[in-house]
């Protein structure tokens, strides 16, 4: 059964227990599942699919387990496509009441299996998610600057809007990096937003850097397969490297016995975004000084390196990115 985004918080899903959210909007889909928790008021637990695939008599027993559940609970599957088809399935027809299970996916063609099922069905609910236009986007943006009471033009407005790729997760990330930044002032001009945003389509680089500096190399993997990165990236990838490896050279450089690193960070200037703290943590735990300072050397070795060989320049890159996931 298909049902627009905006029916979610109109409708009662008492006997519905499959939702399938998928499409290009990863800001969309998030507030869907995230109004789907409030919804349903139970406990949550997320997976990634191909955690799921790799281990599916665990998750099938988890399911079917009763005495696992002592109230109802949320199942979120992200990262979905069809290789999860047959386990969704058997799940479908062995259907358990006291468990609601949310696929977030990304774009699925008409051709999809896992979209054709949900379709198909009158119990299974799928949400489509769209790119947002820039009107929604805008009046997004000027009910957040209105509630703050800041100041800003139109032609402000326009800039933050243009720069998010149609996707209201990237403007949300904007405005929350924009409320740091402005702290006590009820102004905001064009030339500050144009300074402190970040280009939509550098999202996935940032992601990338960071996951690849928190040694998480199975996602990084992942990023690089599911991401289209152009033979241009390859300097953005490294230059975005290099910032965020001179940050945590950085910062531990103001470690000290009387600071943790908690603290540091925390309290760290320029602000770390908030969503970025964790994240920065785990890399502070997985960096010595030492190594940090060696990885710096081995960006700008691999950056000259790149600028003498470009055509071969993201095979270098994503080569340097694996070596950086995996170093121990």
């Amino acid at each position: 059964m298909i049902i627009k985004s905006f029916e979610i918080n109109r409708k009662k899903f008492d006997k519905e227990n499959f939702f399938l959210i998928y499409g290009e909007n990863e800001g969309l889909k998030n507030e869907i599942i995230k109004n789907l928790e409030k919804i349903f008021d139970g406990s949550v637990e997320s997976y990634d699919e191909t955690q799921i695939i790799n281990n599916n008599e665990m998750f099938y027993e988890k399911i079917f387990n009763q005495s696992f559940f002592e109230k109802e609970k949320i199942i979120i599957i992200n990262r979905c496509s069809d290789k999860i088809f047959e386990i969704i399935e058997n799940i479908i027809e062995k259907e358990n009441s006291d468990i609601k299970i949310v696929l977030n996916a990304g774009v699925l063609d008409k051709k999809s299996k896992l979209r054709n099922l949900f379709e198909k069905s009158s119990v299974l609910i799928i949400v489509p998610t769209y790119k947002d236009n820039s009107i929604t986007l805008a009046n997004i943006a000027k009910s957040f600057f209105s509630n703050y009471k800041i100041s800003i033009s139109q032609e402000t407005i326009n800039l933050l809007v243009n720069r998010c790729n149609g996707d209201r997760g990237h403007l949300k990330s904007e405005l929350d990096k924009i409320l740091i930044y402005i702290h006590a002032k009820k102004s905001i001009n064009l030339e500050e937003i144009y300074k402190l945003t970040n280009l939509a389509e550098n999202f996935n680089i940032n992601e990338l850097v960071d996951t690849a500096l928190s040694k998480n190399s199975q996602k990084t993997s992942d990023i690089i397969n599911e991401s289209n990165y152009k033979s241009d990236d390859g300097i953005l990838i490294l230059r975005t490297f290099l910032q965020k490896a001179k940050r945590l050279l950085n910062l531990y450089e103001k470690l000290n016995e009387n600071t943790s690193k908690d603290s540091l960070v925390d309290n760290y200037k320029p602000p770390i975004f908030w969503k970025d703290k964790p994240i920065v943590k785990k890399q502070l735990e997985n960096w010595s000084k030492s190594k940090i300072e060696n990885l710096i050397i081995n960006i700008n070795k691999t950056e000259v390196f790149l600028k003498k060989n470009s055509s071969v320049s993201l095979m270098l890159v994503f080569n340097f990115i694996y070596e950086t996931s995996e170093r121990n």
